[in-house]
Order: structure tokens, then C-alpha cells, then sequence
């Protein structure tokens, strides 16, 4: 059996998706490559993409919101001949004879624009594998319907399958078996106390992760700066990923709690299992760790468009609180420590939402078509 894994990077969510999935199928013995398509297609595009959608969703975010709503109210959900279409047609020419030579007999799509290649070449009989989609955050993105053919389609939970079913997908292709995250948080056997001792923190003390995704994103300086003026006692983890301005920002800063700060890290398991709550962007990828490590969330600065779409998941399903305009991060944390049955209700519902072997039970379901044929 051998598997191809097809991602696309705009940001790194996709591919971290696409190496997990890897990671556990090579344990199982199983072939299988990894391919960023439009990094085989064309390095100068592959760059443009990516530095594009940074700079956009970063400096630009309501352009991208805008963009983002209208492919979301189109009438018109399958079979549509419209440029998303045409560059995917145009561009699905170029894996071919990648895919001839491979010639996988499952691939795995973890972005809806490598999907849409997929669904063309099958359509004209080029490749003839079991194609499976995953969705990689809490809300169906537009443009996946481009994928409608496909014989599976991978969403976060449950509760997402009405959205899958509006696009068109039916009963049978739809496997609400969650995210697939690195099985590290799924087998984390880390002792909070012994844990908070390593990292040289309060074993005692309530201890919060400050995460702003892998580029460091919203103004990390002014959130430490708010949280050290809460009245209750807490100390803090930051991670400042790879804004290393950030990162020497608050280093140089004087404040009356313990704050660690780190720059990247390859520890989140570790920092999350010393913490008590997390503020994070809502990405897919960190709230599904977050939710495997059973944490409550505190979300701030939301992408436009998919994050703030993930945002409403979990504030609907009573899993997370969010920072506004009108309700910082300050008010945020008195409320909660004031609050330890809200707390502890997060905690119930998070319970619900998890899916801590996500990626073994997609595995798994990959290895069993093999068994089917």
C-alpha cells in the first residue's frame, strides 16, 4: 500500500497536519511521501503563495476577510467554472506525471486547493486511488465542494457534519474523526507539578500559555503588560514563535508576576502540560492541541475569515472565551479566576469537542482499505 500526502504551505498548519498523518502511518509499516503541490509545481509560486497569504492575513486583514465572506455566500457550491476552477485545472497539469510515477493508492489532501488538482485528475481518469480531504480547522472552508468527488472527507467533529452536508458531500463520505494533531499530545504523560519544576516555574502556582501562533502574531508586549496588572496571582508561559522582536520586547520588561518567554519552540506538548489555560490564536491545529491537553482557551486576534469561523465553534460550544475590543484580556482572567465552576464547565465541554487520537483513528481508517481490497 502506498499513501501520498498532498499539502499546501500557507502557514504551517497544513503540513503539520500532513506529517503527523506520516509519522504514524510509517510506524504502521505502510509506504508513503509527502508532497507540497505547488512547491513541486513552482518554488517562485510555492513562495508567492505563502508569503502572500502571511502579508495579507497580517497587514491586510480586511481585504482578506472581504474575499473570504464572498467565497463563502456563492450560490453556487459544486462544479463551478469559475478561477478557482481554471487555475486548479491549469495547475493539476503539472502533478501528473508525478502522480503516474508514484502512483499512489490513497492520497490525502490537507489544503482545498491541492484537493481541487486531485478531483480533476480523477475526473479524467489519470489517477484512480481513494482520495480523503481534511478540513483543518472548525468550520468546512469554501471551496472544498471543489473536492465533492472525493470518496472522504475529514472534518473536526460531529457537529461540523451538517456544514459538509450543505456542500453537498453525503452521509457515507464524511469522517468526523477530528484534526489530525502530532500523537504526542494524545500520549502526553507529563506531571504538571514535576513539569512546572523543570521549567524552573511555582509548581504551586496557576500557570498560563501565552501562545500567538508559529510568527508571532497580535502585539505580545501589551497582552504581558495587561495580564501582570490582573489581581490574582498566576504566573505565565510565552511563546513569541519566531518574532524575535517580540520575544526581546518583553524580556526587557519590568513586571510584578513571573513571566518565562520563549522563542519557537518544539516543546508545546511539555509547556502545555505545565499550564493550567491557554491563550492562543484559533488556529485548527493549536486548539486541537489545546483540546487534547484539555485546556481552556482564551482566543485572541483571530485570523479573518477561517480563525474567526473556529472562534465562533468554540465560544458556541462553551469550550473557550474570547478577547474583544470592548473585553480584554485583563477582565478575561480576573473573570475566570473569580470563576472556577465556569472553569471546570470549560472543562466539561472540551470533554465533548476532543479528539486526542484523531490522527491514529484516520490512520487506522487508511489501513483498513487496504484490508477492503
Amino acid at each position: 500500500m502506498k499513501v501520498l500526502v498532498i499539502s499546501v504551505t500557507c502557514g504551517q498548519g497544513h503540513n503539520s497536519t500532513g506529517k503527523a498523518i506520516i509519522k504514524m502511518l510509517e510506524k504502521k509499516g505502510i509506504e508513503c511521501d509527502f508532497l507540497d503541490a505547488f512547491e513541486y509545481i513552482n518554488k517562485i509560486l510555492a513562495k508567492i503563495i505563502d508569503d502572500g497569504y502571511k502579508l495579507s492575513t497580517k497587514y491586510a486583514s480586511k481585504p482578506y476577510a472581504s474575499i473570504y465572506r464572498r467565497a463563502e455566500r456563492r450560490k453556487k457550491n459544486s462544479d463551478d467554472p469559475g478561477s478557482m476552477k481554471a487555475v486548479s485545472t491549469i495547475l493539476s497539469s503539472k502533478l501528473r506525471k508525478y502522480l503516474e510515477d508514484y502512483n499512489p493508492d490513497v492520497i490525502v489532501t490537507t489544503h482545498c486547493f491541492a484537493a481541487a488538482m486531485v478531483e480533476i485528475l480523477k475526473q479524467k481518469g489519470v489517477i484512480h486511488s481513494t482520495n480523503i480531504g481534511i478540513v483543518t480547522d472548525y468550520h468546512v472552508h469554501p471551496y472544498w465542494e471543489q473536492a465533492i468527488h472525493f470518496d472522504y472527507l475529514v472534518v473536526a467533529n460531529e457537529f461540523l457534519k451538517y456544514q459538509a452536508l450543505k456542500k453537498g458531500f453525503t452521509e457515507q463520505q464524511i469522517l468526523p474523526i477530528g484534526i489530525p494533531i502530532d500523537p504526542k499530545f494524545a500520549n502526553c504523560n507529563y506531571d504538571k507539578i514535576e513539569t512546572r519544576k523543570k521549567l524552573g516555574l511555582d509548581p504551586e502556582k496557576p500557570t498560563v500559555l501565552l501562545m500567538s501562533g508559529s510568527m508571532g502574531y497580535g502585539n505580545i508586549r501589551k497582552t504581558v503588560a495587561k495580564l501582570d496588572v490582573v489581581k490574582s496571582d498566576f504566573q505565565t508561559i510565552v511563546v513569541c514563535g519566531s518574532n524575535a522582536s517580540a520575544k526581546s520586547q518583553v524580556d526587557k520588561m519590568k513586571t510584578e508576576k513571573t513571566f518565562l518567554t520563549f522563542g519557537f519552540v518544539s516543546n508545546v506538548d511539555e509547556l502545555m502540560a505545565a499550564s493550567d489555560c491557554i491563550i492562543t490564536k484559533p488556529g485548527g491545529l493549536s486548539t486541537s492541541e489545546a483540546l487534547a491537553m484539555r485546556l481552556p482557551m482564551i482566543l485572541a486576534n483571530p485570523i479573518p475569515g477561517q480563525e474567526e469561523r473556529n472562534q465562533e465553534f468554540f465560544l458556541n460550544s462553551g469550550a473557550a472565551c474570547a478577547v474583544t475590543k470592548t473585553c480584554g484580556i485583563d477582565e478575561i482572567m480576573y473573570q475566570m479566576s473569580m470563576n472556577p465552576i465556569r472553569v471546570s464547565q470549560m472543562r466539561s465541554n472540551i470533554d465533548i469537542l476532543r479528539k486526542p487520537e484523531s490522527t491514529k483513528s484516520l490512520c487506522d481508517f487508511i489501513e483498513s482499505l487496504e484490508k477492503k481490497n
